[in-house]
């Protein structure tokens, strides 16, 4: 059996405001499209990570040939570095990266609390320190709406706490209750603008019921959508499938859900299996940098001597040149002398990887075959690569 590329980006709805369409569910999975001016996501969707306007390795061209419909970009790291106003004044993210379609900014929050520098959490917002040059500054709910919409972002995120798991059922309860607050300042910072939305993030740790409180709290808040936050954070999976399952009856069936910071394959048809829509992670550009790539076959790690005489593509099934049209041996050596050009590579592979499994997943959800298509996937991850003919 050969990968079934991923079908065109479908061509911008002309769309005045931010609107939601479900078109077929499979149990709790769901495909839909998220209709706005700059265009459609279709979902269940992959968020390729634009940390800091670019994906890396990736030009912008690529990214959409390979089936994204958004992508994300980072507002803690573009704050510090070119910085909100410059970018603005540049005629916004858009038209500096070169990416005329929808892009999700994230609100910083995470990255205050895992990357910055002598950092101190009030109930205003978070004080720090650039971990770039030690500068001063304040990362307020309003200041992050603020940093988004300079940024013209389509989707806004509240600023949240997100906190590490494990931890006391107190800890959690905390910081659920000030990114509620949070979110209710968001939403009036954010004020009315069609044709764009601001998502609210549930919190609550690993604590059943703080995840339900703080699901119905932002439902009732009545945003464009929902992300459930502060896993995928170094907890086991069992505990995020958990959670999701735990969370997904409160949020509304008419708005996307979207999992933040999600993750490997195998995370996402576990989440798409119980109703999310959205994903983003850093895994598959990340991993294709440090020699790592996720196919058909599972994970495979080309830094490994046994690809260094092979001399068969990655997968000729792949609708990726990256993945059909250069030898195993080559990526190979590509890694090993740490050329460029094999992270750009291996990137490219792994991107096209998670486009051709989310098409997958919308097209089996369409075709009521979910479980069919979650098996044979399966099936496949476990057989594993086909080792070179000796």
């Amino acid at each position: 059996m050969t990968a079934s590329p991923p079908s065109a980006p479908a061509a911008p709805a002309p769309a005045t405001d931010f609107t939601f369409h479900l078109h077929a569910r499979d149990g709790a999975a769901r495909t839909g499209e998220i209709r706005m001016p700059r265009g459609v996501i279709r979902t269940p969707a992959f968020m390729p990570v634009g940390t800091a306007a670019t994906v890396k390795g990736m030009y912008p061209d690529q990214v959409r040939a390979l089936g994204a419909d958004v992508v994300l970009g980072n507002t803690y790291h573009l704050m510090l570095r070119p910085g909100a106003e410059r970018i603005a004044g540049l005629g916004g993210l858009h038209r500096l990266m070169n990416w005329p379609h929808p892009i999700l900014t994230d609100s910083g929050g995470f990255q205050v609390m895992s990357l910055a520098n002598l950092r101190k959490l009030t109930e205003e917002g978070v004080a720090f320190r650039s971990h770039i040059d030690g500068s001063k500054h304040m990362l307020s709910p309003e200041r992050s709406v603020e940093i988004q919409n300079l940024l013209g972002s389509d989707i806004v995120m509240q600023l949240d706490e997100c906190v590490s798991l494990p931890c006391e059922d107190k800890v959690a309860e905390k910081a659920m209750r000030l990114s509620l607050r949070w979110a209710q300042r968001c939403k009036d910072a954010f004020g009315h603008h069609p044709g764009r939305a601001l998502f609210g993030i549930v919190q609550g740790g690993a604590v059943p019921h703080l995840r339900v409180e703080s699901a119905r709290e932002l439902a009732a808040m009545d945003l464009k959508g929902y992300a459930v936050g502060g896993l995928a954070v170094g907890e086991p999976q069992e505990i995020m499938l958990a959670m999701i399952e735990t969370v997904e009856p409160h949020l509304p069936v008419e708005k996307p859900r979207y999992l933040m910071g999600v993750g490997t394959p195998d995370d996402i048809v576990e989440a798409v299996r119980r109703g999310i829509d959205m994903f983003d992670c850093v895994m598959p550009t990340r991993a294709g940098r440090h020699g790592q790539i996720f196919t058909r076959f599972g994970r495979m790690n080309l830094k490994n001597a046994r690809h260094a005489d092979d001399p068969r593509p990655v997968d000729e099934g792949s609708s990726c040149p990256a993945a059909n049209g250069w030898s195993r041996a080559y990526l190979h050596h590509l890694v090993k002398a740490e050329e460029m050009l094999g992270k750009m590579l291996l990137t490219w592979i792994n991107l096209a990887y998670y486009q051709e499994l989310m098409a997958g997943l919308r097209g089996a959800i369409a075709e009521g075959r979910l479980e069919d298509f979650v098996a044979q996937t399966k099936e496949g991850w476990a057989r594993g690569d086909v080792p070179a003919a000796s």
